[in-house]
């Protein structure tokens, strides 16, 4: 199955007639969710709570030993490297038709399983990248220290390669032309695996840590996840919110959140009949148009979203924190909106292609064989309900806005204490705005 019929899966996977109640009110009560909660917050959260990296209990020493055990580390990096390998051998050599594994390991298991991955085990792509496995061997060739490269890394990067990688690569899921091609594929990566260990070879191997497009998202979701590291190094079990409040602003950080949540928004609003008629009748072509679209739906979440800080800061009528400054500060409640919108989305995707990955994965290069002894199997399409999907993607919007919001609050306590319903009020008008415009696109299709 190809990525273009994948993606139509994911969207034709519940939709408003399989709610159990009028759409309508799932727009007004997803609403209202998220306005009674900033009410109830401001009465019954009037000081900051979180806590951030400083928060957690603590597992039993073993536990942080065994995670940071060299054997532990090399067992992951030997994990990445054949699940890797395993793809490119399938892209490479594999029959060129919808049987081979590729599209299928790449968008749906890795870009879409990264995220509850993610959520549950915290930056597991940092472990498991197999860039950073080839930078250590390369950096043992040279005999150098992997830590150390040739030049520092120049101030001012943070996040912004990583927010272009990751837009590169959302382009290719939704715009890019023959991006089922196992061939096409196989180049993208290639030249991506390229310029990130060449750069790793250059700036050490801190480069991968926020530079990297897929390490970033999924340390960056990982934030989310009930297990973390304390600033003490201990592994401890947390409140993910205290996760996410940890998050420490960089250059570039607005900018890849915003690609989060907008490569995500564009792709439920290109499901959309009216969007499909007009990219299929428009004089750019279906790749111009989606390729604009994307662009301009990142563009409005970055420029909204800093608007509205902007607004808060003016209306918090404190110098303090800078209108420029205060979207960075912020930044972290948009985490779980772009998660909320990834599980509500892709949700259906997981489940049901993620067992046409085991299936395809027997035979990788098409050729009659069944490694595994799946290849006679066929997806079991019961094993959701049509009502079940659409309870998730509702909840798995309406629940990221209430995270992101609560998130909001307890920060804007921490910065804006003697204004704290005045600078918030912009930003609860958007949470809205976002909450029923993703609702309104998830189920457009």
């Amino acid at each position: 199955m190809s990525p273009s019929n994948v993606v139509i899966l994911a969207h034709g996977v519940g939709g408003r007639r399989d709610l159990p109640i009028p759409f309508n009110s799932v727009l007004v009560g997803g609403g209202l969710a998220v306005a009674v909660s900033f009410a109830a917050l401001l009465v019954l959260w009037p000081t900051p709570k979180l806590r951030g990296a400083r928060a957690g209990r603590a597992l039993p020493g073993w536990v942080t030993m065994a995670v940071d055990a060299p054997e532990t580390r090399w067992l992951l990096r030997g994990l990445g490297l054949l699940l890797g390998g395993f793809t490119a051998v399938a892209a490479l050599f594999g029959r060129v038709d919808d049987l081979n594994p590729t599209a299928t390991f790449v968008f749906v298991v890795f870009w879409v399983g990264l995220v509850p991955a993610s959520l549950l085990l915290g930056p597991i792509w940092r472990q498991l990248n197999p860039l950073r496995t080839v930078h250590l061997a390369i950096s043992a060739a040279l005999r150098r220290d992997p830590d150390q490269g040739f030049a520092g890394l120049p101030a001012g990067v943070g996040y912004y390669p990583a927010a272009v990688g990751l837009l590169a690569f959302t382009w290719l899921e939704l715009a890019g032309p023959n991006r089922d091609d196992p061939r096409v594929l196989a180049v993208w990566f290639g030249v991506y695996g390229v310029v990130h260990v060449g750069a790793a070879t250059v700036f050490g191997s801190g480069w991968f840590d926020r530079c990297d497009a897929f390490e970033a998202y999924s340390t960056l979701i990982g934030r989310l996840a009930p297990i973390g590291r304390r600033d003490d190094g201990r592994i401890v079990l947390r409140n993910p919110l205290d996760g996410l409040a940890s998050l420490q602003t960089a250059p570039g950080l607005v900018a890849i959140v915003s690609v989060m949540l907008g490569s995500t928004a564009f792709d439920g609003a290109s499901a959309a009949p009216a969007w499909a008629a007009h990219v299929q009748s428009g004089p750019l072509g279906v790749t111009w148009a989606n390729t604009l679209g994307l662009v301009a739906v990142v563009a409005f979440v970055a420029a909204s979203f800093s608007a509205v800080m902007y607004l808060s800061t003016r209306l918090a009528g404190t110098g303090d924190v800078p209108g420029r400054a205060a979207a960075g500060r912020f930044a972290h409640s948009l985490i779980p909106i772009a998660a909320g919108y990834v599980i509500a989305h892709y949700f259906s995707l997981l489940v049901f292609n993620g067992q046409q990955a085991l299936i395809l994965a027997s035979d990788p290069l098409v050729d009659g064989a069944n490694l595994f002894g799946t290849a006679g199997r066929v997806v079991d399409y019961r094993l959701i309900s049509l009502s079940t999907i659409s309870l998730v993607q509702v909840a798995g919007v309406v629940i990221g806005h209430i995270i992101g919001t609560v998130s909001a609050h307890d920060r804007a306590a921490e910065l804006f204490p003697k204004s704290l319903i005045r600078s918030q009020l912009p930003l609860l008008a958007l949470m809205v705005g976002y909450t029923l415009g993703g609702l309104a696109l998830l189920f457009s299709a």
